[in-house]
């Protein structure tokens, strides 16, 4: 039987490394690249595998792997900035959700 002790110390990953995660798959971005991203990594405009239909799709995920609903009026031009408005956008909704 294996001693599962330890893992109830072990904290959950952070928004910032689970939004890194998911927009890793969703946009199929290399390892690399989704490790770079710190909070002043421009987003749309400069990554190319965000475009408009990616946006959809990442917001669909991002309401998935998070628990939360993101309503249309909810999302403007700042949300996909950089990543750091990115994580702040999603840390707000998970802060109304509680």
């Amino acid at each position: 039987m294996r001693d599962k002790s330890h893992e109830k110390n072990v904290a959950p990953p952070s928004v910032e490394v689970r939004l890194r995660d998911t927009l890793r798959d969703v946009l199929a971005l290399k390892g690399a690249t989704a490790s770079a991203l710190s909070a002043d990594t421009p987003l749309f405009g400069a990554i190319p595998e965000l475009d408009s239909m990616a946006v959809a799709t990442l917001l669909t995920e991002i309401e998935d792997r998070f628990g939360i609903v993101i309503e249309d009026d909810d999302v403007d031009g700042d949300t996909f900035e950089t990543f750091g408005a990115l994580t702040a956008f999603v840390e707000s909704k998970l802060a109304t959700r509680r």
